[in-house]
Order: structure tokens, then C-alpha cells, then sequence
């Protein structure tokens, strides 16, 4: 089984897929962030580097959702390939950071990979503000982060949106985080993975 954990920078994904793959056993595959040779030139200058940056991160989670597919038990993902077309490299190309030309090669490259790749069999949602996601980025406090833009964030989450309600096509779980702490409160935490093994293992009827 395939679980993806999708949300804006600082919605809190690593964490709560680091949480989850502890309570459920599940195996956890985590974007390669920290090992990115583009990532802080791009937010150094996002228009000379966007294009290497989104390929990067193609290539990287072409390369995460073959070893999934054949992978044993339940692995949960932090970040699918969905997000980062629809989400992140579509953004750019709206903002003009990416040529028409290398984002058409680029949907040229992801479309040709879709021949082989199915959806996850639940993607969750962590869905935040402006504010809640500001502050969790400075609370992180990573160095290449400190240039991020409050219009990059906005423009993000507007994709997001789209993304998820109009765009996507799999089965998706909504996870409002700014009232929540799944972090530090049990209640809340325990709150999600109800709603997982509802959709899940179908423990509960409707829809939640």
C-alpha cells in the first residue's frame, strides 16, 4: 500500500509522517532535501536555477515511486510526484520562472513516467495558512529557507487548492493543521489515525 503525505513548506509533513510510519510500522520515504544540489541556488535566484531544481525532484520521485511499487507492506511517502507537477512546477512556470519551452519538456518527461506510475491509495492533506506555515518555518529555522517569499507561500497553497479539489483524481484525506497540534497533543494525533483507519480499513460509515 502506497500512503502519500502532501502540504506547503512547513504544513508539517515530515513530522507527521515520521509519526505515522512509527505507529503503523509503515516504511517511510522522505524527499531528498538535505542531499539537493539546486536547492539553496534556487532560493537564491529562483529564475536561473528552476528548471534544474524541478527535474531534480522529478527524477528523484520517478526514482521513489518505482522502488514503492515494488516495495513489501505499506510505505508512507512525504511529497508525492503529483504535488511536485502540479504544485510546485506549475507555480513556477506561472511565475515566469520557468521558459514555455522547458516547462513543456519538462510535462513532456512526466507524462511519458505516468505510462507506469498508479496513484497512492490515499494521499493526506495538510492543509495550512499563511501565518501557521510562516511560523513553522521560522521555528526550523533552516538557512536556505530564511529567503522564502510570503508571495511564493501564497501562490503555493492557491496551487494546492487546485491541486487537490480540481486536479487530483485519487483518493484524498483534508487535514485542516492550524487548529491542531498533532505534534505535542495525543487527542489530535489519535483524532487523524482514526480518520486513516476509516478510510483505510473501513472501521467507520461516511465519509470522513
Amino acid at each position: 500500500m502506497h500512503i502519500a503525505v502532501a502540504g506547503n513548506i512547513g504544513s508539517g509533513k515530515t513530522t507527521l509522517t515520521t509519526m505515522l510510519a512509527k505507529h503503523y510500522g509503515w516504511t517511510p520515504k522522505f524527499e531528498a532535501v538535505a542531499h539537493n544540489p539546486y536547492l539553496e541556488d534556487y532560493y537564491n535566484d529562483i529564475h536561473r536555477w528552476a528548471f534544474a531544481l524541478e527535474v531534480y525532484f522529478l527524477k528523484e520521485r520517478f526514482r521513489d515511486i518505482l522502488e514503492i511499487a515494488h516495495s513489501e507492506g505499506t510505505v508512507i511517502q512525504d511529497r508525492s510526484i503529483f504535488e511536485g507537477v502540479y504544485v510546485f512546477t506549475a507555480n513556477n512556470q506561472a511565475m515566469g520562472n520557468m521558459s514555455d519551452t522547458d516547462y513543456q519538456t519538462y510535462m513532456e518527461l512526466f507524462e511519458s513516467m505516468m505510462q507506469v506510475v498508479r496513484y497512492p491509495d490515499l494521499m493526506i492533506y495538510l492543509r495550512a495558512s499563511i501565518p501557521h506555515l510562516v511560523e513553522n518555518i521560522q521555528k526550523r529555522g533552516r538557512e536556505y529557507e530564511k529567503s522564502i517569499q510570503i508571495e511564493y507561500l501564497t501562490n503555493l497553497n492557491q496551487r494546492y487548492e487546485e491541486f487537490i479539489f480540481q486536479k487530483y483524481k485519487g483518493e484524498v484525506m483534508v487535514v485542516d493543521v492550524d487548529e491542531i497540534d498533532f505534534l505535542n497533543n495525543p487527542r489530535h494525533f489519535a483524532a487523524i489515525v482514526d480518520r486513516i483507519d476509516a478510510r483505510l480499513f473501513g472501521l467507520f460509515s461516511g465519509n470522513v
